[in-house]
């Protein structure tokens, strides 16, 4: 303690969450606006401050003054200080000072001055209490060498506060204990507290005594259990032996793999070792159970009948050829196999895996059950949307509680025979967190060349998924992980024309609905032409599911006629009869909302739901206007709204710069409203829209509007464009080309290297639509609103299109 006395008035710094004692020295970050200014008066007063722990809202009675020892900035820029508390001191009332820092009143404290005389030696046989209390903590936590420190403390006082670094001391009693002034009375507190702690200390040690006796009392029961097994065995009285011969000829009828035999073998020899009373007994007769359980060996006879396959799968769905020929194809390479002696292929690259992709409500999903019909396979679904979680597919290890295999080990258990049709729906929809990437775990299962050793996590041996077919669902493929998609035989399903639509409803959906609305067929018929109706304007979709369900509804409300005695059967639904039902249509021609004027043109666009028609606007904006807010996207002379991605605002600035170079041979006048700003829009604005494909559209409505010329009336059209002026590929022409048909558009503009996609429309949609197939830009805005006048085309002398094309 310092001879010399301190200043009484000190700045105050405060301690949010700690408490300092006499003769402790820390380090803090002043990260705080009131320590900031404390240490920064401290050098005001030769360096110290008033160190008070926060009570609540307010400060303790008691602080320590403390001397600034070194100062710091830590990397991240905030100030640190190291203090040395020196003394108690009683905080008095705040007064005036200078700088931001709070100062207060400080009365020293001292311990020697407050001590009082040791007449009957209680303070002594306290400080001998003490001292012997936390030795035993130390040594009972193995912390002797801290024993010599603590026999250096002599004063009652500083003995008591060598407490303060007891880590099992609350914030409340070192609080009280720098409060208390008496060094006895604190001496005091400090011997209960210390007693405390090596009672509890004493406490567990006591119990983890036990545990450890408990153990080998366990073991010692281990040892008597076998005994008593051992002589139940020989009077024959043994119920629990005959489990590990039980495992033993299941093993023996089971058709197991070599690596799989040896590997229940040993968890067998380990299960005959073990105790019942052992945690791991239940695991092991678990992973015995679900490794015996599977169908090893067994295998569904396939039909041999192709025309039978054949007319199951014309049966269950129209259309669908590509993925029926497929199917028809498997079958047939398997009988020529049998035929000639081969045998069925297997290992390596003899598994099947097909991934049909298409809009919903095509029949993808229920195709997978005809399909399991058709081959007289069993069918399991495993539906993957949403699932982000590896271990769903390959299973947890079995050092977690609670482990189970994955769903393919499931799936082929629950199927009963080693070759199931499996099909896996929505794998665009799979997810990935911190759990891992199911998709990734897919790629050994849905791989040919990998899936005969397949190996589950759970069961850690292989399992060959080679006889397994496997069918998966997507309605897009771009968000399949390319390495996933390369391993499957993608096949397209685009949606159904006008005319497939009312066959399927005439031939699946109507019969269907009818039984589920509890009628006969004699009791209600529904024209063709009220298909064609409900087919073509109360609904547009690429698949049947909302024609389906329109259908239930009509036969819903003719049921409650038949029961009402509204009506008497049989009852005849017209098309004249639909609106009575169902309302107005929801997608009959209507002239509004056409593009009829310049400045707009209908381009095409494949969807999550199929293909779909948009329509592009543009207008003119004058000098001034667009340059910035609003809302919109701008660059040079473009303002884009519509939620377009960054293909399609390129795509945007392509057609404008290409119109600009062009003006001349399109008939514009370069230095009029062509040098000023446009505005493209394409309407359902909550709608994000993307890709390349409407450049073509872009450069028509442009054109079109510069020249107050509308385009011609239902026209349609796709393309990417280039500056060159040549119409690019783009992808999705059959769901493009089933879209403009079921907009009720007439002719169609394509790129010419399209063509050849053309073979996949439906015949019937190729005779009802005029189809344009255009190479350069030039052409397509010929095609759109006829050409320029002659003497421009003239004096700009084009090659001719055969020449371009070529």
């Amino acid at each position: 303690m310092p001879n010399t006395k301190i200043d009484s008035v000190l700045p105050l710094l405060p301690l949010p969450g700690g408490v300092l004692l006499p003769g402790m020295v820390i380090s803090m970050a002043a990260d705080s606006d009131g320590a900031r200014a404390a240490v920064e008066a401290a050098g005001q007063v030769g360096g110290h401050l008033v160190c008070v722990p926060r009570v609540g809202a307010g400060f303790a009675k008691v602080g320590v003054v403390a001397g600034v020892e070194d100062l710091a900035t830590l990397p991240n820029g905030t100030r640190a200080v190291a203090v040395r508390a020196l003394y108690r001191g009683v905080v008095g009332a705040g007064v005036a000072g200078p700088g931001r820092a709070t100062w207060v009143e400080v009365t020293e404290v001292d311990d020697v001055a407050a001590e009082q005389p040791d007449q009957d030696g209680a303070i002594e046989e306290l400080v001998r209490e003490y001292r012997a209390v936390v030795e035993s903590i130390l040594e009972a936590r193995g912390a002797r060498p801290w024993t010599a420190s603590l026999r250096n403390v002599t004063e009652p006082g500083a003995l008591a506060d060598t407490a303060g670094y007891l880590p099992e001391l609350s914030f409340e009693r070192r609080v009280q204990l720098l409060e208390t002034i008496d060094p006895v009375a604190r001496l005091r507190l400090a011997v209960g507290w210390a007693r405390d702690i090596l009672a509890e200390d004493s406490l567990k040690e006591r119990i983890r005594t036990d545990v450890t006796e408990g153990m080998d009392a366990a073991q010692r029961q281990f040892l008597l259990r076998q005994q008593l097994a051992a002589i139940r065995k020989e009077l024959g009285e043994d119920d629990e032996a005959g489990l590990a011969d039980e495992y033993r000829t299941r093993l023996a009828e089971t058709p197991l793999p070599e690596k799989a035999r040896q590997a229940a073998s040993r968890e067998i020899e380990r299960l005959d070792k073990m105790s019942e009373a052992s945690p791991e007994h239940g695991w092991v007769r678990t992973w015995l159970d679900t490794l015996l359980g599977l169908p090893w060996g067994k295998l569904a006879s396939e039909t041999a009948d192709i025309a039978a396959a054949r007319a199951t799968l014309d049966a269950d769905h129209h259309g669908l050829g590509d993925v029926k020929d497929r199917i028809i194809e498997h079958l047939a390479v398997r009988q020529l196999r049998t035929a000639r002696g081969l045998g069925p292929a297997e290992g390596r690259g003899a598994g099947s895996v097909l991934a049909l992709v298409g809009p919903p409500g095509v029949g993808k999903t229920s195709l997978g059950a005809s399909v399991a019909r058709a081959l007289g396979r069993p069918f399991v679904r495993m539906a993957l949307g949403g699932v982000r979680d590896e271990a769903e597919i390959r299973g947890h290890r079995r050092t977690y509680v609670g482990a189970l295999p994955g769903r393919v080990v499931r799936a082929i258990e629950e199927a009963g025979t080693m070759n199931p049709v499996i099909l896996l729906d929505e794998v665009d929809k799979l997810g990935a967190d911190w759990r891992g990437d199911p998709s990734s775990a897919l790629l050994e299962v849905l791989d040919p060349a990998q899936n005969h050793t397949f190996r589950d996590h759970y069961l850690d041996v292989d399992l060959d998924l080679s006889d397994v077919v496997f069918l998966a669902t997507a309605n897009v493929a771009d968000t399949i992980p390319p390495a996933l998609l390369d391993r499957m035989d993608v096949v397209r399903l685009d949606g159904y024309t006008e005319d497939e639509k009312i066959a399927i409803a005439t031939d699946h959906l109507l019969p269907r609905q009818v039984s589920r609305a509890g009628l006969e067929p004699s009791e209600v018929s529904i024209d063709q032409d009220a298909l064609r109706v409900l087919a073509s304007e109360y609904t547009r979709e690429a698949g049947v599911r909302s024609l389906e369900r329109h259908l239930a509804r009509v036969l819903r409300k003719v049921a409650a006629s038949l029961a009402s005695g509204a009506t008497t059967a049989p009852v005849r639904v017209g098309p004249e009869q639909l609106s009575g039902y169902l309302g107005r249509p929801h997608f009959a021609d209507r002239p509004e909302e056409r593009p009829d004027g310049p400045g707009a043109a209908t381009g095409l666009a494949v969807t999550g739901a199929g293909g779909d028609v948009l329509v592009v606007e543009a207008a003119a904006l004058p000098a001034g206007v667009g340059s910035g807010g609003g809302g919109g996207w701008g660059s040079g002379g473009l303002v884009l709204t519509g939620q377009l991605g960054e293909v399609m605002k390129e795509s945007a600035e392509i057609a404008l710069s290409w119109v600009r170079s062009h003006a001349v041979a399109l008939d514009l006048d370069p230095g009029g409203a062509l040098s000023g700003r446009f505005h493209f829009h394409v309407p359902a604005g909550a709608v994000p829209k993307d890709g390349p494909s409407a450049g073509v559209t872009m450069v028509t409505a442009l054109v079109s509007l510069l020249r107050d010329q509308p385009v011609r009336a239902g026209l349609a059209m796709t393309g990417e464009v280039s500056l060159q002026g040549r119409v690019l590929p783009v992808g999705g022409i059959k769901q493009k080309v089933l879209a403009a048909h079921r907009a009720g558009m007439t002719e169609v503009i394509l790129p010419q290297a399209n063509g050849p996609d053309l073979d996949d429309v439906p015949q019937a949609v190729r005779e009802d639509l005029k189809v344009h197939l255009v190479s350069r830009l030039e052409e397509a805005v010929a095609v759109a609103m006829g050409p320029p006048p002659a003497q421009v085309i003239a004096a700009q002398e084009p090659p001719p299109a055969q020449e371009v094309a070529a």
